[in-house]
């Protein structure tokens, strides 16, 4: 357990200061949520206090949120699986809706995350302060890694070639699947790594150096919806109007996201 998360168990004991009034209920029944990696600190965190207060317990199905795998909350809805709340990047989720697989009227906003640059604990921390050294900083490494999702798809296919080094770099860069970039770095597989900052910070064995410039920056909003499927409507509800309120601010920030509310 990383320090980051110890602070966001701590966190926890006050998140129902100004939200859901506590009523030491024991979970009884239970609330199915299919959430995407850069927002399961955030809910993992916030379950246990939520769960004695509404004797709803959360299960948190970690999935990631397009791609072959059968676990991608794309195909889990495709085949009828059942969720009452999915979280997920906005615009993967505003696509679901679209679909017919997300209820369009439920839909929140919940925090933003934006894109860091992480080496295995102990490395020399490289300067990523402004574009020059930024730039100087991946033509310099000896080898790199991004992520196969949003994040990296981003840098790979759009601001590398944009800085015209996608080249330079294409030998020396690797695409990591099914697990957070950080845990590779940890290893020793990349010199420098990429992902948003919120899946990067919870990962033992790495030193998170920081976001990338504002210049080239991308912000990742993440958003919650209701299913469209056998949903617990009034249950789902209160826990998007939590997850929305003062409350649960605290342990979204810890989590590495921007709070929207």
């Amino acid at each position: 357990m990383t320090k980051t998360l110890s602070r966001l168990a701590l966190a926890c004991l006050f998140l129902f200061a100004d939200g859901i009034e506590a009523q030491d209920a024991t979970p009884t029944k239970t609330l199915t949520i299919f959430t995407t990696r850069g927002f399961i600190a955030a809910i993992q965190s916030i379950a246990p206090i939520y769960e004695k207060a509404t004797g709803f317990s959360l299960i948190i199905k970690e999935s990631p949120p397009t791609g072959n795998t059968p676990m991608a909350i794309t195909n889990r809805l495709a085949r009828g699986e059942n969720a009452d709340v999915v979280i997920m990047e906005d615009w993967e989720l505003r696509k679901l809706i679209d679909q017919g697989h997300l209820q369009k009227t439920s839909r929140i906003d919940l925090g933003k995350s934006f894109i860091a640059m992480a080496v295995r604990k102990g490395a020399k921390k490289p300067d990523i302060s402004n574009m020059k050294k930024f730039k100087k900083t991946l033509l310099n490494a000896k080898s790199l890694a991004l992520s196969d999702t949003s994040s990296g798809t981003y840098l790979s296919r759009i601001l590398f070639p944009q800085m015209h080094i996608s080249e330079r770099l294409r030998i020396k860069t690797r695409t990591i699947s099914a697990e957070p970039v950080g845990e590779a770095v940890a290893r020793g597989e990349a010199e420098i790594g990429f992902q948003q900052l919120s899946e990067l910070i919870h990962v033992e064995g790495i030193d998170v150096i920081g976001l990338i410039p504002d210049q080239v920056q991308k912000m990742t909003m993440y958003s919650a919806a209701i299913s469209t499927g056998n949903v617990q409507q009034e249950e789902a509800t209160t826990l998007l109007r939590y997850l929305s309120s003062k409350a649960a601010r605290t342990a979204i920030k810890l989590s590495g996201l921007t709070p929207v509310h």
